[in-house]
């Protein structure tokens, strides 16, 4: 039983690291899409689900709305409130001066991620509804499957 345990562990720990890099991420928040992109061509799609308040940039804290801008990916976490994620870097230098120049703090914490750990409502954590603060979601399954090809530094463009 231990033995088995341990190898179930070793091979979900080895799938957890990029074992095929992809070069860049380009959010389309219009088209609710994700791609990914090796060598300049697209290796996958999927759909996405965006903040509650999707249409326009990210300005300040608790705006729900998903930014639009350069980033990269900044960190892998497996322990979150969400199935996986990960870190976007916002905000970025001008995320950070617009929201000042407007007396506002520019928010944190973006991430793509899978469904909620707890409270989760497949009714309402799916693809037909924008239902983030602000964040990339996606389904549990393609979540480990983006996980799987992402590296930390991987460019992401959230275009409008």
């Amino acid at each position: 039983m231990i033995i088995r345990l341990l190898l179930f562990l070793l091979f979900f720990a080895k799938n957890l690291y990029a074992l095929e890099n992809i070069d860049f991420i380009v959010v389309y928040k219009e088209k609710r899409d994700i791609a990914l992109y090796k060598e300049g061509k697209v290796l996958k799609k999927f759909k996405i689900s965006l903040g509650f308040e999707p249409i326009g940039t990210k300005i300040k804290k608790g705006d729900g709305k998903t930014p639009e801008g350069l980033y990269y990916i900044e960190d892998k976490i497996r322990e979150s409130s969400y199935f996986l994620a990960l870190k976007v870097s916002y905000p970025n230098p001008w995320d950070i001066r617009r929201a000042l120049e407007l007396n506002y703090h520019p928010g944190g914490q973006i991430m793509i991620h899978g469904v909620p750990n707890m409270g989760y409502d497949r009714n309402y954590h799916n693809s037909d509804n924008d239902w983030t603060e602000g964040c990339v979601a996606i389904s549990n399954r393609q979540m480990l499957e983006i996980w799987k090809k992402i590296s930390v530094g991987t460019p992401i463009l959230i275009k409008k």
